[in-house]
């Protein structure tokens, strides 16, 4: 609020008279920053209330050299953003974590190569404190260009071999078990007393749907015979294509995992145009548990589950342990206008040591999940479980 006499707003100064502390005080609890002793701190935040101060953006922005923006990334054509409900749950995944972070998603899309150098562009500017990218291909630049921008960046997904840094460290990622995931969904089948079971995979340039490959072969070992296996592109048209394509090779099918529920949906359309009964005839297992897909389906569909908004979450809370790290790098070691009698350094009696960021939720999440691999002591990738959601289809 503005002051009803003046018409001014409220001031850092005055926020600090308020509460009796130094302006250096305010700016650093304003700010987010560390080394101000609790009740201190609540008596700014009560000055701020009572004020209704509003920080400065472009002022809050020179101190703590943050933009309060992320760039979320999506290596997909429009129509499929708006078209697949998996980049809707990971997008608002990622919009509900970085909104309790205070920080604005700024949505980049990929058509082509063309895009190539406005994205490079955009992250080379300084508008953005970090970016988080999926669903990469591996025949594409994109990944090389966003690790090379020298923003603080985590992929959603595997990085393929094409998308391995050159020099530097690796950039951090979080995806779920597509491979664990797949041998469950094909080991589910083996128990029902299949024995000729399809496989409908996915782009052969993401990592997603070749790991889901490999857990398909893993499962079945011997008996997975390449005329089992055809090709689709995450759609429901590719899939209902690559059951058709089945059907010829191999009509005596009785099984068929699809490496997503989009795929899953067209494949079950075609064996019902074929007057094929599922799971009477052909048993049909998914992958993702989209539920606007897979309990809209008849029979529903069995399918394997991913936390696809939980897995956004994550890499939002990943991506602003990496920015913190980023920053305190860069940070000089002193702190020339903290105020010894306000801050919990030796001077009150407590020892502080670094922010390493070891109490934070974020740590908490991460540390909780159960495949976490480090390098050179930095976070290299997160893995999320997956677990099979069985249904009518099989």
């Amino acid at each position: 609020m503005s002051d009803p006499t003046t018409g001014a707003r409220p001031t850092l100064e005055a926020v600090a008279a308020r509460a009796g502390v130094s302006r250096a005080t305010v700016s650093r609890v304003v700010n987010g920053g560390a080394g101000v002793r609790a009740p201190l701190a609540d008596r700014v935040r009560q000055a701020v209330a009572e004020l209704g101060y509003v920080p400065n953006h472009a002022a809050r922005s020179l101190v703590t050299r943050r933009n309060g923006a992320v760039a979320v990334i999506i290596a997909e054509p429009e129509f499929r953003i708006f078209s697949d409900p998996f980049f809707e749950r990971q997008v608002r995944g990622i919009s509900r974590e970085l909104a309790a972070h205070d920080s604005q998603l700024v949505l980049l899309w990929v058509e082509g190569v063309d895009d190539h150098d406005r994205i490079a562009r955009y992250l080379g500017g300084g508008h953005v404190d970090g970016a988080l990218a999926f669903s990469l291909h591996d025949s594409g630049e994109l990944p090389a260009i966003v690790r090379e921008s020298g923003v603080p960046t985590v992929f959603g997904g595997r990085p393929g071999p094409g998308s391995g840094p050159r020099s530097g460290p690796v950039v951090p990622y979080v995806d779920c078990d597509n491979r664990g995931g797949a041998a469950e969904a094909v080991r589910h089948l083996v128990a029902l007393g299949r024995t000729r079971i399809a496989h409908i995979a996915g782009p052969r340039d993401q990592t997603s749907a070749l790991d889901r490959v490999d857990g398909y072969r893993e499962a079945l070992g011997g008996a997975a015979g390449r005329e089992l296996i055809a090709q689709g592109a995450f759609t429901a048209e590719s899939g209902a294509r690559a059951m058709a394509e089945l059907l010829e090779r191999r009509p005596d099918l009785d099984a068929v995992f699809a490496a997503n529920d989009l795929m899953a949906s067209g494949a079950l359309r075609v064996l019902r145009e074929r007057g094929l009964r599922v799971p009477e005839d052909v048993a049909l297992v998914g992958f993702d548990d989209m539920t606007s897909i897979a309990e809209a389906t008849d029979p529903p569909l069995t399918t394997v589950r991913q936390d696809i908004e939980g897995n956004g979450r994550l890499m939002v809370r990943l991506l602003m342990r990496v920015i913190d790290e980023d920053s305190h790098q860069r940070d000089t070691a002193g702190d020339d206008g903290r105020d010894s009698a306000e801050d919990t350094g030796q001077s009150t009696g407590q020892s502080s040591g670094p922010d390493t960021g070891q109490s934070t939720e974020v740590d908490t999440e991460v540390d909780s999940c159960p495949d976490i691999r480090q390098d050179s002591g930095a976070w290299t990738s997160v893995v999320t479980p997956t677990t099979l959601v069985r249904r009518a289809s099989a």
